[in-house]
């Protein structure tokens, strides 16, 4: 219950001293996902895919929904539009062509993480935070195996890996779009 007496069963909340999810902003996103995957968009709504659902972030407010709750959403979400997306590949363009981006994308990934340990992405300065490169290329290493060997790891341990920061670490943003890049290639493949 609300202050307001009105029951908000979307997510559970954040304890009132806490942060979570700026409500508002949640409620708005998942309708304009409803109307996306319905195909009923309104004028104003930007285009919505997996990969922008992915990138998306909200604000906090204290008492917000529960993070863990929403990225959980999330997670489903993007993961129903990928699978739908690749319906839609399939039926125009046929399995193989979307199986064959996949491979291209996947090719490209192998090669970044076949760099050797600690240049497999730009370093940030030595006064600036990155990530922590024995954390990143232990990760990477286990990545190399999925792709390489078949290797079990779980579309969820990419979505949630944390680095811990370092000065004159890997630059972040290269790193968050080689990850991004594996979980577009493991959406394709399920």
């Amino acid at each position: 219950m609300r202050d307001t007496g009105a029951v908000d069963a979307t997510f559970p909340r954040a304890r009132r001293n806490q942060l979570g999810y700026k409500t508002a902003e949640v409620e708005d996103f998942l309708q304009r996902a409803r109307r996306a995957y319905d195909g009923r968009p309104d004028p104003e709504d930007q285009g919505l895919d997996a990969e922008r659902i992915r990138l998306t972030a909200f604000s906090m407010q204290k008492g917000g929904y529960s993070t863990s709750h929403v990225d959980a959403a999330m997670e489903r979400l993007e993961d129903a539009f990928a699978f739908r997306e690749r319906q839609i590949a399939s039926r125009l363009h046929g399995d193989e062509a979307w199986l064959a981006e996949a491979r291209t994308t996947a090719q490209v990934v192998a090669n970044r993480l076949a760099r050797p340990e600690g240049a497999r992405f730009e370093r940030v300065s030595w006064l600036a935070l990155g990530y922590d490169v024995h954390e990143v290329d232990a990760f990477a290493d286990r990545l190399t195996r999925y792709f390489r060997d078949g290797w079990p790891v779980a579309i969820d341990d990419v979505r949630g890996v944390v680095f811990s920061p370092q000065r004159g670490g890997y630059r972040e943003a290269q790193v968050d779009l080689v990850l991004d890049a594996v979980v577009d290639v493991m959406l394709a493949v399920r």
